[in-house]
C-alpha cells in the first residue's frame, strides 16, 4: 500500500473515531440519529418549553445540546419581551453571572502552564495582604462587631478554586459575610465604579475567613481573588486577557465585560416571580445591581460572575474542556490540567453526594444515581438561572439559559437536561 493510501485510511478512521473532533468547529448535526438521538424524542423538548412558557413558568428559554460535537439541539422558545410578545432568540445575550467562574478558572490555568504559580502556593505570594489571615469566631449581629482566631495556616491557589479558602460572598452570602464585606466595601463584582480590583481583593485579605482553610466548601469571592490574581501574573486586564487568550481563539464572539452598544439589543430582559407567582419584567435591581449593568461601562472585572454571554458561545467553551483543552486547532489547556480540574479537589470535605474540581462541580458514582448524567459529569451555573453540563463519557454538551431573577420553578434546568438524555437512542 503506497504512502496516499495510507495517509487516506489513516484519516478515513480518525475521522470515523471522532479523533478530528477538536480541529472542528461545533455545526449542526447532519442526522440526529447518526449521533444517537431519536428525533421524535427531542421533540418532547420543544413541547415541554412551549408548555412552561403558556403555563407562566418562565418567558422564555434557549437549550442547546451537543454530542460528539455535532448541535443535535438547538432552539429558543418563548418571549424575551411577554406584553410585547417580542420572541426570545437563539442567539440573545443572557447574564452569566457565575458562569464566569469557569472562564476565569481556565484563565488561571493557563498561566499555571506557563509556570506563573504553583496550586499550593499561598495568596499571600501574590497579593501580600493574606498573610496573617484570622478567621470569624463570634459575631455580634446588632452593631456587626466580632472577634477571631489565627488561621492555622495561609489560604493557597488550590483553595480559592475550590472554594475551601473560608472566604464569603458579598451581598449574597451569609448574613456575617454580608455585614462585614458591606462595611468594607466588598461587593459581589458586578457594577463596581470607583474603585480597582486589586485593591478591593487587598481589603478582602484584611478581613475574617468565616472558616479555616480547608475545613469546608464555602461559595464564596474566591474565584474575584483569582481574577485579580490573572490580573498580577498576566499583566492584563481580565478583560484583555479573556479577549485574547480565550475569546478569539476560541470565535466567542458574543462574551463580554463590556457588552458593546451594537448588541445591546441582544441583552435578554430579566424576569421574577412577584409574590403571587406572575413573571414581571424586571427594569431596577437584581441582586443589589441595576439589570443594565453589561451595558455600563466598567474597569472592574469580576472573575466570579461579570460577563454575558449565548448559550452557543459558551458552549464552545465547554466544547473546547471536553476536547481536552483544543477546540478548531486551537490548544488553550493541556489534557492532563483539563483532567486535575475535572476531578474530586476536595477529598472528603463534605459537598453532597458530589464533588468539585478546579471550577467545577465533578458528578460521582454515588452521584450519577441522582440524575442520568455519568459519572465524571462537570458542571455549574449561575444565579439568573443559567446552566451547563460536561459529560465526558457521553461526549456530551448541554446548555439551558433562562433569565429570571426569582423564581419557584427552579426544576424547569433538570427537566431539560433529563430530557436531552433520555432522546440518547444508541
Amino acid at each position: 500500500m503506497n504512502l496516499m493510501k495510507v495517509s487516506t485510511l489513516m484519516l478515513i478512521v480518525a475521522t470515523f473515531f471522532g479523533a478530528n473532533l477538536t480541529a472542528q468547529k461545533i455545526e449542526p448535526a447532519a442526522n440526529v440519529a447518526v449521533n444517537g438521538f431519536s428525533a421524535e424524542r427531542l421533540k418532547r423538548i420543544d413541547d415541554e418549553m412551549n408548555s412552561w412558557v403558556k403555563k407562566g413558568w418562565v418567558n422564555g428559554t434557549v437549550g442547546l445540546v451537543i454530542r460528539n460535537g455535532k448541535i443535535v439541539y438547538y432552539k429558543a422558545a418563548g418571549y424575551n419581551d411577554i406584553a410585547s410578545k417580542q420572541a426570545m432568540k437563539k442567539d440573545d445575550i443572557f447574564r452569566i453571572a457565575s458562569q464566569t467562574k469557569a472562564i476565569t478558572s481556565v484563565a488561571v490555568m493557563m498561566l499555571y502552564e506557563e509556570g506563573k504559580f504553583l496550586l499550593d502556593d499561598p495568596i499571600s505570594q501574590y497579593i501580600p495582604t493574606y498573610a496573617n489571615e484570622t478567621v470569624l469566631d463570634k459575631f455580634n449581629e446588632a452593631d456587626t462587631t466580632y472577634t477571631t482566631v489565627p488561621a492555622k495556616r495561609q489560604a493557597t491557589i488550590r483553595d480559592l478554586l475550590t472554594h475551601t479558602s473560608g472566604l464569603g460572598y458579598a451581598q449574597i452570602g451569609s448574613k456575617e459575610a454580608n455585614a462585614i464585606y458591606a462595611k468594607n466595601r466588598i461587593t459581589a463584582g458586578l457594577d463596581v465604579s470607583g474603585d480597582k480590583l486589586y485593591d478591593a481583593m487587598s481589603r478582602l485579605g484584611k478581613l475574617p475567613l468565616m472558616h479555616q482553610p480547608g475545613e469546608k466548601f464555602t461559595y464564596g469571592l474566591n474565584v474575584d481573588v483569582l481574577g485579580d490574581l490573572v490580573e498580577i501574573w498576566s499583566g492584563m486586564s481580565l478583560e484583555n486577557f479573556f479577549k485574547i487568550r480565550i475569546f478569539e481563539p476560541l470565535g466567542m464572539a458574543d462574551t463580554y465585560f463590556n457588552l458593546p452598544a451594537t448588541k445591546a439589543s441582544r441583552l435578554v430582559n430579566m424576569y421574577s416571580e412577584d409574590s403571587t407567582g406572575v413573571l414581571q419584567k424586571l427594569e431596577g435591581d437584581a441582586l443589589g445591581v441595576n439589570v443594565g449593568y453589561p451595558l455600563h461601562k466598567k474597569d472592574y472585572f469580576s472573575g466570579g460572575g461579570g460577563l454575558s454571554s449565548t448559550a452557543y458561545d459558551y458552549a464552545v467553551f465547554l466544547q473546547m474542556m471536553l476536547n481536552g483543552g483544543t477546540y478548531n486547532g486551537k490548544r488553550l489547556l493541556s489534557r492532563n490540567t483539563v483532567r486535575i480540574m475535572t476531578m474530586n479537589q476536595i477529598g472528603d470535605v463534605p459537598f453532597g453526594n458530589n464533588k468539585f474540581g478546579l471550577g467545577f462541580l465533578v458528578v460521582t458514582e454515588k452521584g450519577s444515581g441522582e440524575m442520568p448524567a455519568q459519572e465524571g459529569t462537570y458542571s455549574w451555573g449561575g444565579a439568573f438561572k443559567t446552566s451547563y453540563w460536561v459529560d465526558p463519557k457521553e461526549k456530551m454538551v448541554i446548555v439551558f439559559y433562562r433569565q429570571l431573577l426569582n423564581t419557584t420553578h427552579g426544576e424547569l434546568a433538570d427537566k431539560f437536561r433529563v430530557m436531552a438524555y433520555s432522546a440518547l437512542n444508541d
